[in-house]
């Protein structure tokens, strides 16, 4: 079956709006979704922030320039979430999504029904800021209830998950990845949910 890698990020709106077309579109190509994470390291082109319960900045570094293409991302991605009845809530700090990434490798291992349902959890939750993505509890439990077993999890959060998490970063950037969503097809790398028109005309029906 032909395959198609894709780099998320739970912590990116732009990644959790992709989350259901991606699926879709390897539903209906009959091709297999390679799903790898790719922590973002926000600070390093945004700067940092960090907000109150009422949404006043108290602490971070991030200039007036920074500000406005936050502010800019995350009214485009409710405007596009309002649509099809998602909620997107702006985060008052920038997480560590580094957990809820490693359970998406411990997810995966436990085939693609759990798979999809542990990101289907985490991503929906989490963008009604309803779920702790740092706190290794949570995610065992947001595995446990999408199906997974979860007795190993947290010797592989510490160790071989840790690994291959900073390893998948690294292959990544190494191909070229900087940003989720991210889908590379046959050797070629996509950028943004903008493109899955022509993935999916590259893809007919079938995966063939």
């Amino acid at each position: 079956m032909r395959q198609v890698i894709v780099y998320t990020d739970f912590k990116s709106p732009y990644a959790y709006l992709a989350q259901a077309e991606i699926c879709q579109l390897a539903d209906a190509c009959g091709v297999s979704l390679d799903w790898r994470p790719y922590t973002l390291d926000i600070p390093s082109y945004l700067g940092s922030a960090e907000l109150d319960a009422q949404g006043r900045v108290i602490g971070g570094q991030r200039d007036a320039h920074q500000w406005r293409k936050v502010r800019y991302a995350y009214m485009d991605c409710r405007r596009q979430a309002t649509r099809r009845g998602l909620t997107i809530l702006g985060t008052r700090k920038i997480w560590d999504s580094s957990l809820a990434a490693i359970g998406l490798l411990w997810a995966k291992r436990q085939g693609e029904t759990v798979l999809r349902a542990y990101a289907d959890l985490t991503f929906e939750r989490f963008w009604r800021r309803a779920l702790d993505i740092e706190d290794p509890a949570i995610v065992s439990a947001t595995l446990a209830e999408a199906g997974a077993e979860v007795g190993g999890f947290p010797s592989f959060l510490e160790g071989e998950g840790r690994a291959e998490h900073d390893a998948m970063r690294a292959e990544a950037e190494a191909a070229g990845v900087f940003g989720v969503p991210s889908l590379i097809v046959d050797g070629e790398l996509y950028w943004g949910r903008e493109h899955l028109p022509d993935i999916r005309a590259r893809l007919p029906a079938g995966g063939v």
